[in-house]
Formats: structure tokens, C-alpha cells, sequence
């Protein structure tokens, strides 16, 4: 009894949000220009705001005019003082707390700063939402009557010149007020443990006889959590130790190679799954409606957005443009401006607008994680979907995979190299190589193009990755766990090169 009061007072209060989410639906422009405003009003007296002029801009235009775009490598030299202590270079409020990205596979790593602002008003206010809209579309929900399991990265918090540096998920639950840790599991103390394959026994041990009703976590490492606790219950799915359990809230990667999967562990057609967009850098975007495919763009988190054309993307005649001028089905690189001190910072990812009215997006890539040494400008939402239909025909399934070009040497064409690791292997590799290819040509037109007779590319080659290859060529990285991502496209050989040798 205790418990039902419990959830409907909790549902009542999330669902209160949902006035404040309609302003901006119907209001998005001018939601987003009053965005805009607030941070130049807020940071131009700060070192930034001085050197760019925030002063004197009266219009978005000036704004754009005048600031230029920037990489992380621009603005390093004002993070790293603003690490040492100095304040009042990025945002007018001093910054504590900088979350180390563990969503790169590079070896440099980056520090991003997260301001008390960024902290109350983007990512905890988006945890809230996340909330507010699944329980806005199932007036059912007993999602308050049990817990919460959270799969996070590690507590490894480092202190210097009085800031921290960390994984955003530890940042994020360091801060957590206490009685947040009453509706999740396992606790604090587990969730930020380090080391990984502890992490994961610890975390099953905790959280088995608890009564949980969602999860929230990075598809990837959840699944690998998720069957080891199968393998330790002897359960056959979920649901029989967490009958319960109705949402799995799950971003980072693409769900679509992860989706059947999930589906025979929580073997019900009334679970479901809700997707958000977030990252180091803010919160951006969440899943609005029951089974769909898109997101709701987020504008009033103190965020400013700015889109560039892919098409135009890294050229001489660069086109950016403002949430009023984006077009449906075109390949956006994001670019952002934030309450955390990030001043027209290139976000890294690309995606696609499915609806204008409200803005909804779908995730389709990363700028530096596409392939396009031919002319094909294949992103990663075409694979992701080109392997899954492929996987559907073979009734096969992926755990991991990556592909990177195959050069062309002397009078030898062009490839593209997957190396994939199947849960079970198909029965007849080559014939899944021939149908991935058909369905990748199918997908994208340009890839097709170039298929077309052999005449620049040659069909792919395929690489059927060991057991655990991914897992253990991560943990050589340093890199299990938490938000980390293996890099699915790459215009280098890098990474596969490194997986080929490692594949024995």
C-alpha cells in the first residue's frame, strides 16, 4: 500500500514537467533564441565572453559572426586552466567537475567541463524528463513500487588543483542527493566500483533478490551484465527473477544490433524501451512516444543548437544552420553551446531530422566515424540496419562489430573489411558476406554506385571474430565498461588491424 501512494506521488510530481515540455513544442524558436541569450548574458564577462565581444551581440547573427567554430583541441588550452583553478574563462560560475570522455577510443583523452548549471539544468533535469514522458505514455506505470538498476562507469575521481575528473556517470551519482540512492541498485558503493569484472559480480550479487522495474544503461555492457546474471540464477530470462521489470532506458550506441537480444530476455510485449541521446558535453534528446524509432530534441536544457549539412561539412563553403532552417532526411553534424562553457563546440556526432513539428532526431553517426576513402559516405545507421536485416534472414546475431576501408593498390580496387563476433557463427559465412553486401547497396545509393560491376569496390570481405575479441582488445585499451564504444566505421585501418592480429 505504502509503496502504490509512493508511485503516484512520485508519478504525479514527474508528470507536472509535461506544461514546461509543451512551451517548447509550441514555442521551439524562440525557446531556443531565449537559450542563446541567457548563456551570452551569463558568460560576457568571462574571458571568453571578452575575447569575442558577448557584449555588444543583439542577434543570433552577430553571434555567429563573430564566434567561430570550435574542436575540443581549440578550446583544450582554456580547459586545461580552467582545471588548474582559474576561474571565470569558459562560464561565469566556477567549474569543479570535468567528465573525462570514455565515448572515444582514442588514446588522448578529454576533459569536459560540467558546471553546477550544466549539472542541475541539463543532465539531472533530462533524468527527470526521461521519466516524466515514459510515464506520460503509460498511465500504468508502476515504475516507483521498485528499483532502479543503473549501470554505470567507475568511481575513479581524481582530484587536482581542488577540481575532479571522472567518468560523467560517477560525477553524476557523486552528486546525487541521498535519497536517490533509495529508488536504484545496486549502491552507490557497487556502481562505482573499478574494476570491471569485480563491478560485475558484486552488481549481480546485489541487485538479483531486488525487485526491479527498469534499467538504465549502455546497451553493450548491460547485455554482458544482463547474461551473466542468467549464467549465475540459471534463470531462463529476466522476467522470472524481475517480474516486475517494464522499461530498459538504454542509449550510447545504436540499440538496433542489441534489439532481438533484449527481446528474449525480457520475453514480454508489454516491456519496453525507451532511447536517450547524451553524452560528456550534455543531455540532448529522449525517446517522446512507446515504440518509436526517434527522439525528442530537449531545447530548454541550456543548450544552443546549430546544424552543418554533411554535404557541406569540413568544405570551403561550410553552411550552418538553426533548428528553424533544418531540413527532413538531410545528415546533420551537431554543433552546441552550453550552459557547461562549450562555445559552438563540433559535438562529433551526426544526426537526421524525422519531424519538424515537434523536432524529433535519429542518431545516424559520428563525423569521424563514417566511411568515405571511395565516395560512398556510408554512416553507421546504414550498417547498423544492413546487419540486422542480414542477421534476421541467417535467425543469427551480432554482439559486436567494426569495418574499415580495404585500400586500393596498384590495379587492385577498393573493399570494405568487417570483422564481426557472432553470439552463434551463420552456417554459411560466405553467403552472409554476399547477402550483407546486396542489403548494404540496397541501403545506400552511393555505396551501390560504386559497387555497380566491381567498378571501384570489390564485394566486402568478412572476419569472424573469436569469442570475447571486442571484450579483451578493450580491456587492453583500459577501456571496459561504462560508457566506452567500440568504433564501428573508420576511414583508417587502425582498429581492425589491431582486432586481426588480436584474433587467434
Amino acid at each position: 500500500m505504502a509503496l502504490s501512494i509512493l508511485n503516484s506521488i512520485a508519478s504525479w510530481f514527474l508528470k507536472k514537467r509535461i506544461h514546461q515540455i509543451e512551451l517548447f513544442l509550441k514555442y521551439p524558436n524562440e525557446v531556443q533564441r531565449e537559450v542563446l541569450t541567457t548563456l551570452i548574458s551569463m558568460a560576457q564577462h568571462t574571458e571568453i565572453g571578452k575575447k569575442y565581444g558577448f557584449e555588444s551581440f543583439k542577434s543570433y547573427e552577430d553571434f555567429a559572426r563573430n564566434v567561430p567554430i570550435h574542436s575540443y583541441e581549440d578550446l583544450e588550452p582554456l580547459i586545461t586552466r580552467t582545471r588548474k583553478g582559474e576561474n571565470n574563462i569558459l562560464w561565469h560560475e566556477p567549474i569543479k567537475w570535468f567528465a573525462k570522455s570514455s565515448g572515444t577510443t582514442n588514446a588522448k583523452s578529454k576533459f569536459i567541463p560540467v558546471s553546477n548549471d550544466a549539472l542541475e539544468n541539463c543532465h539531472y533535469k533530462a533524468g527527470k524528463d526521461m521519466l516524466c514522458l515514459y510515464l506520460n505514455n503509460n498511465e500504468n506505470s508502476k515504475l516507483f513500487t521498485g528499483k532502479s538498476l543503473r549501470l554505470g562507469g567507475s568511481k575513479e575521481l581524481y582530484e587536482e588543483h581542488n577540481t575532479f575528473f571522472g567518468d560523467l556517470s560517477a560525477i553524476l551519482i557523486d552528486n546525487l542527493p541521498f535519497w536517490a540512492e533509495f529508488s536504484s541498485t545496486p549502491s552507490n558503493k557497487v556502481s562505482l566500483m573499478s574494476e570491471w569484472n569485480e563491478k560485475m559480480k558484486a552488481i549481480i550479487e546485489e541487485t538479483r533478490k531486488v525487485d526491479v522495474t527498469s534499467l538504465v544503461g549502455v546497451p553493450s555492457w548491460m547485455l554482458v551484465m544482463l547474461n551473466q546474471m542468467l549464467e549465475t540464477t540459471g534463470k531462463n530470462n529476466l522476467l522470472e527473477i524481475w517480474p516486475h521489470a517494464e522499461v530498459y532506458f538504454h542509449g550510447g550506441v545504436s540499440f538496433e544490433p542489441y534489439r532481438d537480444q533484449y527481446k528474449k530476455l525480457f520475453p514480454s510485449e508489454n516491456f519496453r524501451y525507451y532511447e536517450t541521446y547524451n553524452a560528456s558535453e550534455g543531455f540532448f534528446a529522449i525517446q517522446d512516444r512507446n515504440g518509436a524509432d526517434d527522439m525528442l530534441l530537449m531545447l530548454d536544457y541550456g543548450i544552443f543548437y546549430e546544424f552543418i549539412p554533411m554535404d557541406s561539412f569540413g568544405s570551403s563553403n561550410q553552411k550552418v544552420v538553426t533548428i528553424n532552417e533544418i531540413q527532413l532526411g538531410v545528415n546533420y553534424a551537431v554543433l552546441i553551446t552550453t550552459n557547461g562553457g562549450l562555445w559552438r563546440y563540433l559535438l562529433g556526432d551526426t544526426v537526421r531530422f524525422t519531424s519538424a513539428h515537434p523536432y524529433r532526431i535519429k542518431i545516424t553517426g559520428r563525423t569521424k566515424h563514417y566511411i568515405n576513402v571511395f565516395g560512398e559516405e556510408l554512416m553507421i545507421e546504414n550498417t547498423d540496419k544492413a546487419l540486422a536485416q542480414t542477421c534476421e534472414k541467417f535467425g543469427v546475431k551480432v554482439l559486436e562489430y567494426t569495418v574499415a576501408p580495404v585500400f586500393m593498390q596498384g590495379k587492385e580496387k577498393g573493399a570494405h573489411e568487417w570483422m564481426i563476433e557472432f553470439i552463434e557463427n551463420p552456417k554459411d559465412i560466405e553467403e552472409f558476406s554476399v547477402i550483407l553486401d546486396r542489403n548494404l547497396q540496397a541501403i545506400n545509393s552511393d555505396y551501390e554506385a560504386k559497387r555497380y560491376n566491381n567498378m571501384t569496390l570489390n564485394p566486402l570481405k568478412l572476419n569472424v571474430a573469436r569469442k570475447n575479441l571486442f571484450h579483451d582488445w578493450l580491456n587492453e585499451q583500459g577501456k571496459l565498461g561504462g560508457q566506452n564504444k567500440i568504433p564501428r566505421l573508420s576511414n583508417l585501418r587502425d582498429f581492425l588491424e589491431q582486432l586481426i592480429k588480436n584474433n587467434n
